[in-house]
Formats: structure tokens, C-alpha cells, sequence
């Protein structure tokens, strides 16, 4: 049977890696994990799967170019790159003049540029780049990652990729139940207090919740319908 494990946050500070290490080696790891568009990435999906054989399942975070910002901007997902021919087709169909591989703050790229005399009467230079820049320039992922984040990118847009990642709403309901009852606080000085007190609390939660499923509770009535509420209390 396929084991699957729901990270609940886990991959604090975008230790992913970390927890697959620790799951390896006390033999608990999973085939799947769910995680929080905050701590995934297309090295992350590449990277776990190629030394773990896991596979990440989650959304990627959005584009947060200034062209993509601006909604009717030139954003990256606009270019066509042709890894084979090493050459980046522009929206407007220009070529791109250069491509370089780099290293960037310590990660692999791809840095291309595109030629001034094709941006500079470019009718939609307004929507591509901005200030004093004569041409634009692009920053590209190796072939493995920029071919791993389009593939998700395609998966998040399907119904059944949705309605997969929505099993992980039962761990973020669970979160939001802790972060209520103060989990984001802790009362007493020292680590090993404060794993107590999360032992407790969680001990606590999971009786509340049981109670909840034993008794057909609703755990937030405040957004349930009122025909929901009077399928409830039929029901009861």
C-alpha cells in the first residue's frame, strides 16, 4: 500500500530535505507529501526526487515579476525557451541574442538577453520592461527545473490534482485549531516544557476532534450553511 504523510507545515523554513533525511533513515518515508505552496519549489520537487524517489505534491508560489503583477505584462511564462537551440522566443516574436549560463546568489542559471534593436521600437516595450534598460533580459532555471515547475504548473490546473491536494485541508484545519488554543506561544521557558505543553495540547485537540466525529459536530459552525446546520440537526 502506498503510504502517504501530510507535512503539516513540517517543512519549516523549507527543510524538506531535512525531514526526507530523518524519514529515511527511521525508514517512515513517504511516497508522497503534501506541502504548503510556501515551502516548495522546483529544485525542492527535482531535488527529493532524484535522491529519494518523492514525490512533492503542492502548488508553486505565483510569479511575483512586475510584469506579472500588472496582469497584461510580458511575465516569464510569456517567453518560449528552446533548451535543444539555446535560444528564447520573445510574445512578439523576437529571438533572443545570448544565452549564458551563470551562477546566481549560488544556484545555476540561464541569463538571456535580447537584442536592443528588437526591444527599442517594440510596440509592447511598455508591457515587457520599464527604466533605462535598452533590451530585455530574462533569468532561466536549468532545463530539469523550468521542465518540473511547468509540469506542475499544468497538474494544478486539473481537477483531479485539486481535488488531491484538498486532503491536505484536514491538517491545515487541525493548525488553525492549535494556532487557536495559543500554539504560537509558549508558556514556559525551556525546550523540553514546551514539547510537553504541545504533547498535552495536541492529546487535547485530538479528543475534541474525536468528539466531534463521534457526535457529527461541526468543528466551525460559524461557516456552515443553514441548510448544512439543518441537515445537522435532522441528523441528530
Amino acid at each position: 500500500m502506498e503510504r502517504v504523510v501530510f507535512d503539516a507545515q513540517l517543512a519549516w523554513l523549507k527543510k524538506t530535505s531535512v525531514i526526507d533525511d530523518n524519514l529515511a533513515a527511521a525508514e517512515l518515508l513517504p511516497s508522497r507529501l503534501y506541502e504548503d505552496s510556501g515551502y516548495l519549489s522546483a529544485e525542492i520537487l527535482v531535488t527529493e526526487r532524484r535522491r529519494h524517489q518523492v514525490t512533492l505534491v503542492g502548488p508553486l508560489l505565483a510569479d511575483t515579476s512586475a510584469q506579472a503583477r500588472a496582469g497584461n505584462g510580458y511575465a516569464l511564462a510569456g517567453f518560449a525557451a528552446d533548451y535543444d537551440r539555446q535560444s528564447v522566443t520573445c510574445p512578439q516574436g523576437k529571438a533572443s541574442v545570448s544565452w549564458s549560463p551563470c551562477s546566481q546568489r549560488g544556484k545555476d542559471k540561464i541569463a538571456v538577453k535580447f537584442s536592443p534593436s528588437d526591444c527599442g521600437p517594440c510596440p509592447a516595450r511598455d508591457l515587457c520592461f520599464a527604466g533605462k534598460a535598452r533590451a530585455r533580459q530574462l533569468s532561466l532555471d536549468p532545463r530539469d527545473l523550468a521542465e518540473a515547475r511547468a509540469a506542475n504548473r499544468e497538474q494544478e490546473k486539473t481537477r483531479s490534482f485539486q481535488a488531491d491536494y484538498a486532503r491536505r485541508a484536514g491538517i491545515e484545519g487541525t493548525m488553525n485549531q492549535a494556532v487557536r488554543c495559543g500554539a504560537r506561544r509558549a508558556r514556559y521557558r525551556g525546550l523540553q516544557k514546551t514539547r510537553l505543553e504541545h504533547a498535552f495540547m495536541a492529546v487535547a485537540l485530538n479528543f475534541i476532534r474525536l468528539h466531534a466525529y463521534w457526535t457529527g459536530t461541526p468543528l466551525n459552525r460559524g461557516h456552515m450553511t443553514h441548510l448544512a446546520r439543518l441537515e445537522l440537526d435532522l441528523a441528530a
